[in-house]
């Protein structure tokens, strides 16, 4: 138990909607009596769970709502969950901005936190005295502050400014400054939110090279919320997933952003003739997309690396006109976190594609599937050179398992992930 610098017990947070108050009179009267007698207040008991995307028949809503976990000394945490969570609404309580309704919150030590562009920043005072306006809100003294004041500088890039208002920095060398400030003034607990997504690729690998180094030979705690599931997963030993202000899976990262990533998927029972989650002009359509064994002949639900395949995509006409036309069909493969491994493209590999009929199919030949085992999600296009006709995300899951690509009765689970493969096209005729 003495490891543990942080806990969270039953924590719940409301918030009203609109008016402030009961509505009436009557219920105003009994939540100041309530109140007076050191009651519960009556009315926190007719809150709506917190789903954004539906309308509550209660003013009332749980942006949080009976939290528990412990954090233990230099561990580093990611908080995961889509927009409205409550990811933010946590951090928030845990940095002392906002009281929860009911819960207790123990932490041992100070905590550092970056929620916002400029948390706690004055606009009117230079860096420089920020830097000191900030480590005196940590508790820092004006001797340990002078201490790590070059370190501050010099990591956030703006030595240049240090001396000109705030309010005259852009939003990225705000991010800078303000995680210079978390991170070099020693906070025992460093809360860090999605605002280093604001920083350019060079700060963002820097912040978290800082944020590993204070968490590994610092052994500081890291409370980590982002978006980004490479970041979390390269960062963080453990997280736990939110759900309309609940917490719906917790353990090892890679089981929770594997439960996250499954919880987002668009529309994947959907048929992708049925889709709506679309772009485009609608002038044609990608109706289904198919992965079919050459040797067999069959499709296939599930691929291993090496086999050769061909992947059948289906295309309907809504425009008559465009019957005879040429067109650049294409499919770009991401892995599970959303990053691109590899481009099927018809233009690329220097074929002509001309649909001769209303609907029918294009066949790809993509030869041996260079590709490692894991999850992997197909955006497929189809276009002209002025119009994007159809685009669809997420439009085929391939589960890719280990095999023996190189035939050399060795099971590959490295592949070449990454890397582009010769492409043929050819066209069928309305099947």
């Amino acid at each position: 138990m003495s490891d543990v610098i942080l806990s969270v017990e039953n924590i719940s947070k409301q918030y009203q909607l609109g008016v402030f108050g009961t509505g009436t009179l009557k219920g105003d009267v009994h939540r100041w009596w309530c109140k007076l007698g050191g009651r519960e207040d009556p009315f926190l008991k007719n809150g709506d769970i917190n789903d954004r995307s539906v309308r509550g028949e209660s003013s009332f809503f749980w942006a949080l709502q009976d939290i528990n976990f412990e954090v233990k000394r230099g561990e580093v945490l990611g908080i995961i969950g889509k927009n409205g969570a409550g990811k933010s609404t946590l951090l928030k309580l845990l940095s002392r901005v906002t009281a929860p309704t009911m819960g207790t919150i123990r932490a041992k030590g100070r905590i550092g936190s970056l929620l916002e562009v400029g948390t706690g920043f004055h606009p009117e005072l230079t860096g420089k005295e920020n830097i000191f306006l900030n480590g005196a809100i940590l508790g820092m003294t004006k001797v340990d502050i002078r201490k790590k004041y070059d370190e501050i500088v010099n990591f956030s890039g703006c030595e240049r400014y240090i001396d000109t208002p705030v309010k005259r920095y852009s939003s990225g060398m705000r991010v800078r400054l303000g995680f210079a400030v978390a991170a070099f003034l020693d906070p025992e607990i460093l809360v860090v939110d999605e605002v280093l997504a604001v920083g350019d690729a060079e700060f963002q690998k820097k912040a978290i090279g800082k944020m590993k180094d204070v968490s590994h030979h610092e052994g500081r705690t890291v409370l980590f919320v982002s978006h980004n599931m490479s970041s979390v997963r390269n960062l963080c030993e453990s997280g736990i997933l939110l759900e309309n202000g609940v917490v719906i899976d917790e353990g090892g990262i890679g089981k929770v952003v594997d439960q996250y990533l499954k919880n987002s998927s668009v529309q994947e029972d959907v048929p992708l003739s049925e889709r709506s989650d679309r772009k485009g002009s609608g002038k044609i359509l990608i109706t289904n997309i198919d992965i079919v064994s050459k040797e067999s002949g069959k499709v296939l639900n599930e691929v291993v690396s090496g086999m050769d395949v061909e992947f059948l995509i289906y295309y309907f006409i809504c425009d008559d006109a465009l019957i005879g036309s040429d067109v650049e069909i294409g499919m770009v493969v991401q892995n599970a976190q959303g990053q691109f491994v590899t481009v099927f493209n018809n233009m690329m590999a220097g074929e002509k594609i001309k649909l001769t009929s209303k609907e029918g199919v294009v066949v790809c030949d993509t030869g041996k599937i260079p590709l490692m085992e894991g999850e992997y999600h197909i955006r497929s296009m189809i276009k002209s050179v002025f119009e994007m006709y159809d685009m669809v995300e997420k439009a085929k899951v391939i589960c890719l398992h280990q095999g023996d690509y190189y035939c050399s009765g060795k099971i590959n689970s490295s592949g070449r992930q990454g890397v582009y493969v010769n492409q043929a096209w050819n066209i069928k005729e309305y099947l």
